[in-house]
């Protein structure tokens, strides 16, 4: 049972990457997108792509996953929404994973295109300004939701890219880039691979360190879950 999972700021070539990575041929790759994304996503609760083809007739830009962003509401039909809003993350999140898992069953190799937990965790300044429900969303991530079996985090700094698509901003871009780092500290299955440089020598990188893991020389157990880990 194998998840591999590539991840990075936007501009760092995930999608390329992972494009090439099903071309190449190695093992019996399965492409699953874990991002936010639903317009982007090759798997989705039906629910979802509804509740999207609606936003976009209302004339609402972004993502549902963005929307829950928004300044709350007070009182209890605010609590109340951010409650919705939760149970929907987590039942995409999840209707992933259980695909994830069904198709490491049948002895396929799951290539994951970004993933929740990245793309979600913060560091503590940032987290203590969270709401209540995101609080709660990024703990049962961490601690409950399954994480992949090696991590390649493509990495640039925010300069890069910013310039190559001029998305977001600098700061947004450096504390996510941050706050992977600090997630990926100390994990024996995080590998970070430089993506300034030339596309050929990123995807020479990566296409070693999983013909390696695959081999079984970079093999490394699953993580179990922090709060198990100090019981």
């Amino acid at each position: 049972m194998t998840c591999i999972a590539v991840i990075g700021g936007d501009g760092a070539g995930k999608t390329t990457v992972t494009r090439w990575l099903l071309a190449s041929g190695r093992a019996p790759l399965r492409y699953l997108y874990m991002g936010i994304n639903v317009e982007s996503s090759n798997a989705a609760l039906p629910t979802s792509r509804l509740l999207q083809r609606l936003r976009r007739r209302r004339g609402e830009g972004g993502t549902l996953h963005a929307a829950a962003t928004r300044p709350a509401r007070g009182g209890a039909k605010g609590a109340l929404r951010a409650a919705v809003r939760l149970a929907y993350r987590l039942s995409e999140e999840w209707y992933r994973q259980l695909l994830c898992g069904y198709f490491e069953l049948r002895g396929e190799v799951v290539l994951c295109d970004r993933h929740f937990l990245y793309d979600f965790y913060e560091t503590a300044p940032r987290r203590r300004a969270q709401r209540f429900a995101e609080r709660v969303h990024l703990w049962l991530l961490e601690h409950l939701y399954p994480r992949p079996d090696l991590v390649l985090f493509l990495d640039a700094p925010a300069e890069v890219l910013f310039a190559r698509k001029g998305e977001a901003t600098l700061e947004f871009l450096e504390g996510r880039r941050a706050a992977v780092l600090e997630l990926g500290a100390g994990d024996p299955r995080f590998c970070r691979v430089d993506a300034t440089r030339p596309l050929e020598e990123v995807q020479a990188e990566v296409a070693r360190r999983i013909d390696a893991f695959l081999a079984g020389d970079g093999r490394a157990p699953r993580r179990e879950p922090r709060s198990a880990a100090r019981g």
